[in-house]
């Protein structure tokens, strides 16, 4: 999206309040990138009204506030602003899945769990103490969204923390592909927003893929299970590709490491033979399941395969991953920049990271001013557009 076309909407309506951004801790990285698009364009953008008192702190240096969460000797902790927030439209960034980020416990380093992170956004909030003039809460990977349902007597995790956030008074959580978007179910009369990064998981593909051949006899989008099927039907239309699926055929006598394990992938769908096929899924915990989709793949004559999963949170390591690319199962892995990404990763031949700061930096500079983001969550205008320029041969590289 260009970003004349941003400007020129933005303009017709004055911001909210003061933008500030407050990023938790193992959220900094992505958030400075954030900060960097948003200082860029407010400096660039011509608006006559810049200097009114409706525009007041909308050009600064950075947006990113002052705010630390510090930890006493037994692990207990507070959140902390040193600047004002009042009247401010304050968004706070937190990845919850970065187990980098550690924290003395008595003397000895401890790992930050979900459960850590969440409790430290909760700090902030209440440190803003109501003063601010609307919270957003940017959680890319939702917190506990895996557990997201019951099927016996258990806890509603998500269902929960939803409520509590709005309840300490947030207005809009944004997260990005929910692992079931009906959680916001939860809390029907606040705003939810789940963003997909199919935009982003194509231009990454075909900025590193230069002999695709984008079409239904060459090409294949297939869902690792029924689930998440709403994906895999979007990027197979928005190309013109058809679409397969597999279901797992689980053992429902045992339950191992929280789960029924997984029997066999069963396949639904045309005849894969000679095509490159694209499955795409909303994360990678272990990785079993999907290098089992792309054995089973393998096993059908599929050509390469390109693995779209918007969170690489890669659990037990990467050597499987390292051993299915060089048995030639994968040929590329593309996982988004939304959660922490180890060193190792980033380094390995078959990945492909899919940046996703700019975008939000789109979604927050168009919340900011109060305008439809609408257009932000249904990329298949842009998606076209990229595909088009692929076909004549005009991608960057």
């Amino acid at each position: 999206m260009s970003t004349k076309r941003e400007e020129k909407r933005n303009l017709e309506s004055i911001p909210v309040g003061s933008l500030g951004m407050i990023p938790l801790q193992g959220c900094v990285p992505l958030a400075q990138k954030v900060d960097y698009y948003l200082v860029k364009w407010r400096t660039e953008r011509e608006n006559e009204h810049k200097n009114s008192l409706a525009f007041s702190g909308y050009q600064r240096d950075t947006y990113i506030l002052n705010a630390k969460v510090p930890r006493f000797g037994s692990g207990e902790g507070k959140g902390v602003i040193n600047e004002s927030v009042r009247g401010d439209d304050l968004y706070l960034l937190v990845d919850v899945t970065n187990y980098s980020q550690t924290y003395s416990l008595c003397g000895i380093e401890n790992h930050m769990s979900p459960d850590d992170h969440y409790q430290d956004l909760k700090r902030i909030i209440a440190a803003v103490g109501g003063k601010a003039r609307r919270i957003t809460v940017i959680m890319p990977f939702l917190y506990e969204s895996r557990q997201h349902k019951r099927s016996s007597r258990e806890s509603l995790d998500c269902a929960l923390a939803l409520q509590e956030l709005v309840k300490m008074g947030v207005d809009n959580i944004i997260t990005f592909d929910a692992h079931d978007p009906r959680v916001q179910n939860a809390i029907p009369l606040s705003g939810f927003e789940t963003v997909p990064p199919s935009y982003q998981f194509i231009k990454g593909l075909l900025k590193n893929v230069p002999d695709l051949k984008i079409d239904s006899q060459n090409m294949m989008v297939v869902s690792p299970d029924e689930g998440g099927m709403s994906r895999a039907v979007f990027i197979a239309n928005v190309l013109g590709l058809d679409m397969g699926m597999f279901y797992k055929r689980r053992d429902y006598t045992r339950v191992v490491n929280g789960r029924n394990p997984i029997v066999a992938h069963e396949f639904l769908g045309t005849d894969v033979e000679g095509k490159d096929v694209i499955v795409i899924d909303d994360m990678i915990s272990s990785g079993e399941s999907v290098l089992e989709v792309a054995a089973e793949l393998k096993l059908r004559k599929a050509n390469r395969i390109f693995i779209f999963a918007t969170f690489g949170l890669f659990t037990n390591g990467l050597a499987s991953f390292d051993a299915a690319y060089e048995k030639g199962l994968i040929s590329k892995i593309l996982t988004t920049n939304l959660i922490y990404q180890t060193p190792e990763l980033l380094s390995k031949p078959y990945y492909i990271n899919c940046d996703m700061s700019k975008y939000i930096a789109y979604l927050i500079d168009t919340l900011n001013h109060d305008c439809s983001i609408s257009d932000l969550l249904s990329p298949s205008d842009r998606i076209q557009a990229l595909v088009t320029k692929y076909k004549n041969g005009e991608m960057e590289a």
